[in-house]
């Protein structure tokens, strides 16, 4: 007597898989909510000394309901800056994940290429030429850091080429660059004076404060632009953490693939940084701990790393408003303490993550 056929979802293998694919989707649900509770959470933070919770909630949900200080409070001046640690975040998160993927190194981050360099030496010197205190100096120091991030880009873009992109030959270029740069900008604050010397410091290590609904529009829009673009391509990006022979050997065009990947993210990251100034290690931290989670595979990886980097961005934004009263401490600061001993204990842990 034959026996009916088992179907393959009733295997061991098909449970197996579809519940490693359920925790993954559980971990980026969980992240989801975790990011929506953390912007309340900012929000409270930053309102809770001159208004209730009842009135925070009456400010973002009712407007008409709740006094009219209130809404303009939380409306314009609080929630863009709440919504740009989301989109801050997790473009760095994003950026980290593509860059290990494109560089094959675990420790590559948007600022492996000298983007975040750029940007602070860009931004030195529109500070230091007084455009701060010019009525457009909102836009003049953002499109200086800007600007000089891609040139940075450019700059390596044509170096690689010649190399066919060649991962190796990105990371060295961008650590030269790294290196040039920073000399360039502590030779320019040896010559200013001290008040400059403080803007300047004070833009390089991050912050949030001077976040408008237009500057997140604009974060909004790249991000997911960029973001849908890649998704798209995630197979292909599962496919390079291979190997750049096993990826061709499955018909991928690895060179230009990681040269669309360098275009994108680096002007994803210049724009980011351009407004928010060096944020540093939520792109090696994010993608690194959902890799322990979630595993290689990048419709999950992008995903969950773009959504870790927003939490952690948001959180220590709301430690940098609440470890001293009445001190706004740079939130770079912050990412920098938590991701620090992170990024220590990959070195010492490397064979476990190359």
């Amino acid at each position: 007597m034959n026996e009916e056929p088992v179907p393959a979802e009733e295997t061991k293998e098909g449970y197996d898989y579809r519940e490693h694919n359920y925790k993954k989707f559980l971990f980026v649900t969980i992240l989801t909510a975790i990011a929506a509770v953390a912007v309340f959470a900012d929000l409270y933070c930053t309102t809770c000394s001159y208004m209730s919770f009842t009135e925070l909630i009456k400010a973002i949900f009712t407007p008409d309901r709740a006094e009219r200080v209130n809404v303009l409070i939380v409306r314009e001046i609080q929630a863009p800056i709440a919504v740009i640690g989301i989109l801050c975040g997790a473009t760095f998160g994003f950026a980290g994940a593509v860059m290990q993927t494109m560089l094959n190194n675990p420790l590559a981050s948007p600022y492996t290429l000298g983007i975040s360099s750029g940007a602070s030496l860009g931004a030195a010197l529109a500070i230091a030429f007084g455009a701060s205190a010019l009525a457009i100096g909102y836009i003049a120091i953002p499109a200086f850091a800007f600007c000089f991030s891609m040139i940075i880009c450019v700059f390596i873009f044509f170096i690689s080429k010649r190399q066919n992109f060649n991962a190796t030959i990105l990371i060295l270029a961008g650590v030269g660059i790294v290196q040039l740069f920073s000399a360039l900008q502590s030779m320019l604050q040896y010559f200013i004076d001290s008040e400059t010397l403080r803007n300047i410091t004070f833009w390089t290590m991050g912050s949030l404060e001077k976040a408008t609904w237009k500057v997140d529009a604009l974060i909004l829009v790249l991000f997911v632009v960029i973001f849908i673009y890649l998704y798209r391509k995630s197979w292909c990006l599962t496919a390079m953490r291979l190997g750049d022979n096993k990826a061709r050997s499955l018909g991928i065009d690895v060179g230009n693939l990681r040269k669309q990947m360098f275009v994108l993210i680096s002007i994803l990251t210049a724009a980011t940084v351009s407004f928010v100034g060096a944020i540093g290690f939520i792109g090696i931290v994010a993608p690194h701990i959902c890799r322990m989670i979630v595993g290689e595979d990048q419709r999950y990886l992008l995903i969950s790393s773009a959504l870790l980097g927003a939490c952690i961005l948001e959180i220590a934004d709301i430690l940098s408003k609440t470890i001293t009263v009445g001190i706004v401490y740079p939130v770079g600061i912050i990412t920098a303490v938590i991701g620090l001993p992170f990024y220590f204990s990959l070195l010492l842990k490397k064979k476990a993550i190359m």
